[in-house]
């Protein structure tokens, strides 16, 4: 920072205003993530009790979902970063608005998950792997997590609405008694427990579904009450030629680099699937703890996110830009914690999932790969996804994953699986490799402070 062109220390830590509003959205935001992703840990972990093959099938078959979550994200995003800033300027009928293109552009893009899972699993899953195995089992889980999918884009979007409108707490707080449900029907379910016949796999996907649906009646029913931020549903059909512009300009690009990112992440997963189970299944273990301490960054990327835009949509810019500064030092404390996190985690994991011993020896090497990861995810995940997004430049995003993954690390992983038969360690190395590299890039357009904009217009329409 400086000031009068003499260089001032930040005082971060005792800005009480800025530690107080960024735990309010942070902390919650990484609960939610948190719990969402110990859904599939769950999954993975009880069925890994049960089953190397059936914890291998599931996890690579909700790489499916995984790819729908990261198109749905595109427009949950947009409308996040567009309503923070409505909200700081306090329109909230430009809100509703928003809401609304967001729900659209959800519902059809649920409704076609949801056909491919049930109706077209085998198909689905042949993209992963080829063993038959894993192919039959995958397609008994995702035939019932299919109808699972039809909800998810509802309850994403009316819990991206609380996080705006400063309940992200309530979102907090239904994510995670949705996914306690979730973990205690999975134990009902696999292990026939209280009665119920052992259903395993089917069980897994069974409590999945039951979960989403009562997630998003509590979600639509909370927002009737009179604190909350309630969308009219007349707006449902208004169509705002500006603000979907606006919409459309920041939307597109996060499509793009969503469906970049998820179609090149789940890409990893299958060159891993064609390495042998024993890939598989130590590849399944290292993905639930990476997606678990990655709650971390998540949190304070959104959170911080939304706190950024709040104040540029308010028109205080240099407010803005140094609430920026103060998020990128924490993502690079985020990001050696999450690597400290990781390793000390390792012995732990080995101990308890039931693994042959080669793939336990795999995953002690993924594992330290992992660590090493974790710092660049953590870094482009607080910048790109929290300070760039903020002001509206989710372009560069784009960029980053085209040259970075899908110029570099894809081609040599599958360069490694298909062409040369590398170790499994080493092609997992190259799939780790784009975070990393990507830090000295991100940081130059940091820099360039092209994210510090005000993006709300005076709604005349």
């Amino acid at each position: 920072m400086v000031k009068n062109g003499v260089p001032v220390r930040d005082r971060m830590l005792r800005d009480r205003e800025f530690i107080n509003k960024l735990l309010t959205l942070a902390l919650p935001i990484a609960l939610q993530n948190l719990m969402l992703a110990a859904v599939a840990a769950s999954d993975a972990l009880m069925l890994g009790r049960l089953e190397q093959n059936a914890m291998a099938a599931v996890s690579l078959a909700t790489q499916i979902q995984f790819v729908q979550n990261m198109a749905l994200s595109s427009a949950v995003s947009a409308f996040i970063i567009l309503a923070a800033q409505y909200w700081g300027k306090g329109d909230t009928h430009s809100i509703s608005d928003l809401f609304f293109m967001a729900l659209r552009f959800c519902t059809v893009l649920s409704a076609l998950f949801f056909v491919g899972c049930v109706f077209f699993p085998r198909y689905l899953m042949l993209l992963f792997t080829d063993a038959e195995v894993l192919i039959e089992i995958g397609c008994e889980y995702l035939r019932i997590a299919g109808w699972s999918y039809l909800l998810t884009g509802f309850s994403q979007c009316y819990l991206a609405l609380m996080k705006v409108s400063e309940h992200a707490r309530s979102a907090a707080y239904i994510s995670s008694g949705a996914v306690v449900l979730n973990i205690v029907l999975n134990a009902i379910f696999i292990y026939g427990l209280l009665g119920v016949p052992a259903m395993g796999v089917q069980g897994a996907a069974t409590a999945t579904l039951i979960a989403r649906i009562i997630e998003l009646v509590i979600s639509v029913a909370l927002s009737f009450h009179s604190r909350y931020l309630r969308p009219e549903a007349k707006r449902f059909f208004m169509y705002k030629k500006l603000l979907a512009g606006d919409f459309r300009r920041v939307m597109l690009p996060l499509l793009g680099a969503c469906l970049f990112w998820g179609v090149g992440f789940t890409s990893y997963t299958a060159f891993v699937g064609h390495l042998g189970t024993d890939a598989a299944a130590a590849n399944s273990v290292a993905a639930v703890v990476r997606d678990l301490i990655c709650c971390l960054c998540n949190g304070l990327g959104y959170g911080g996110g939304i706190l950024i835009g709040n104040e540029l949509g308010s028109g205080d810019l240099e407010k803005g830009k140094l609430y920026g500064e103060r998020l990128m030092k924490l993502g690079f404390i985020c990001g050696f914690a999450s690597m400290l996190i990781v390793l000390a985690l390792t012995p732990v994991i080995l101990s308890f999932v039931k693994l042959t011993e080669g793939a336990q020896s795999l995953l002690w090497g993924m594992m330290v790969i992992m660590a090493i990861y974790m710092i660049g995810r953590s870094v482009n995940t607080v910048i790109i996804n929290g300070i760039f997004s903020a002001g509206g430049d989710t372009l560069f995003d784009v960029y980053s994953l085209a040259v970075c993954m899908w110029g570099i690390a894809i081609p040599l992983a599958a360069l490694g699986t298909f062409v040369f038969n590398w170790p499994v360690l080493l092609v997992y190395a190259c799939t780790c490799l784009d975070e990393v590299g990507k830090i000295p890039w991100v940081m130059a357009h940091y820099k360039r402070y092209k994210w510090v904009k005000d993006l709300t217009r005076e709604q005349t329409e």
